[in-house]
């Protein structure tokens, strides 16, 4: 840039910032309005084109002021806006303002979490959120993660380190983390277990930990609250009574359902999630916070042990004995950004009852569009949903031209639909995860539908 940079924290960092942020808000909004629909139109290649000409030299011999507005325009332009209505393909939520807000705080300040001088008060905040959060699942203590990802990923891990090689078990409709986990730990290949209505069957996996016995938590079985393609829940109380039967240690993915956890209405749903051994949670989903903010719940603390580290220039042992906090034995990685804080003031903000009816809206929606489909002539409802997953297709379309429909509208900026192949056949997939859509807008999302698809 033309003019000496400024550092976005310490004495001039807020001064710094202002005229910055007024820069970002401008150009978000005049991204938005070029591209005036949930999606930009014309596909991958007018989006490179356009990412491309905003782009230019992307290392410049010299600077410009505009770079910016600049490109924030292109890429508010080039997003898939989760806020807009008729974006609802995937678990990608739009964030709450007052979250993101807080991200803003946690990156000027950039606290890391890998020792206590570097984040002294950030490192504070996290033991209290985590423990809070854990207590909602009935655990003890809890990480925080990039997502459910990296949490089913340590859940594996802390499995084999304490019990040895482990045996994973899980449904047919389980997150493919799961799998990659399972390779990427050296762990054997996992046990598919039969999921005929979509949730695990019981007895089938009754009999799989029977044939399969071992040492006591040498099987690690793991359940579902909230499945990627419909949104279902496995019978966590049946499948944990099986786990302490033949002595199987549990975990639960509840990455999509854990946020069911805030409401009164549905909280119900994850009876039995407090009998798991650990429990992935996902904020930026059924939570609404900017990416990342994924958890770790652990009922037994001493689970956490192999995580321990030792590197002096962070954790000595004598800043240790003399009572600095030994944050290493908190993650697989060692450079760790603050996302407690935005969880922590989005907690604070809204409190138990308003982030619960944030969740009742999404699930009211999810109904009111099964209501919609239900009463439309040309169109066949997979099933009621459970949290705010709404499986849906034209009556007589085939699948292929379900898929070309769906492209065909991606590929014109008009609606985000997600797909899901369930009992042999293709469905559209609308994830509704936004408290504000409305009738109206579920109307105009099928309506949409039926003119792109042929009968």
């Amino acid at each position: 840039m033309s003019t000496q940079p400024h550092l976005a924290s310490g004495p001039e960092g807020p001064d710094a910032l202002r005229p910055l942020l007024a820069t970002v808000l401008d150009a978000l909004e005049e991204g938005r309005e070029a591209r005036g629909g949930p999606l930009p139109a014309g596909g991958p290649e007018a989006v490179t084109r356009a990412v491309r000409e905003a782009a230019g030299d992307v290392l410049p011999e010299h600077g410009s002021d505009n770079a910016l507005h600049t490109l924030v325009r292109a890429l508010a332009a080039g997003a898939a806006d989760p806020a807009h209505p008729l974006c609802a393909a995937h678990l990608h939520c739009p964030p709450l303002a007052v979250a993101t807000a807080a991200d803003l705080a946690a990156s000027a300040l950039n606290p890391s979490l890998d020792s206590w001088d570097q984040a002294p008060a950030a490192s504070a905040l996290e033991a209290l959120v985590t423990r809070a959060l854990a207590q909602e699942t009935g655990a003890t203590d809890a990480l925080v993660t990039t997502g459910g990802t990296e949490s089913n990923q340590l859940a594996l891990l802390l499995a084999r380190e304490k019990h040895g090689s482990v045996q994973l078990l899980c449904a047919a409709g389980a997150h493919h983390s799961l799998h990659r986990a399972a390779w990427l730990l050296g762990l054997p290949d996992p046990v598919v277990v039969p999921a005929p209505a979509g949730t695990m069957d019981p007895a089938a996996l009754d009999e799989a930990l029977t044939e399969l016995h071992g040492p006591k938590g040498s099987l690690l079985v793991a359940a579902t609250a909230g499945t990627t393609d419909a949104g279902l829940i496995d019978p966590l109380p049946d499948i944990a009574d099986l786990c302490e039967t033949h002595g199987a240690r549990l975990h639960i993915d509840a990455a999509y359902g854990g946020g069911l956890l805030f409401s009164n209405r549905h909280r119900t749903k994850l009876d039995g999630l407090e009998r798991a051994h650990t429990v992935t949670l996902d904020l930026h989903k059924l939570g609404w916070q900017p990416v990342a903010a994924g958890l770790l719940t652990v009922r037994d603390p001493g689970d956490l042990h192999p995580l321990t580290h030792h590197a002096d220039y962070l954790n000595a042992d004598d800043d240790t004995e003399a009572g600095l906090p030994d944050l290493l034995g908190r993650s697989l990685r060692t450079t760790r950004r603050p996302d407690i804080l935005k969880i922590a003031v989005t907690l604070k903000t809204l409190g138990r009852t308003g982030i619960g009816a944030l969740v009742d809206q999404v699930c009211d929606h999810a109904h009111e569009f099964a209501d919609l489909i239900e009463a439309h002539p040309h169109f066949e409802l997979y099933d009621r949903p459970t949290i705010s997953t709404v499986l849906f297709r034209p009556a007589h379309a085939s699948d292929d031209a379900l898929a070309a429909a769906r492209r065909t509208l991606l590929h014109e900026g008009r609606a985000v639909l997600g797909r899901a192949r369930l009992d042999g056949r293709l469905w559209l997939k609308a994830t509704l995860l936004n408290p504000h859509t409305r009738p109206g807008d579920l109307a105009a999302l099928l309506k949409l539908v039926e003119g792109h698809t042929p009968r």
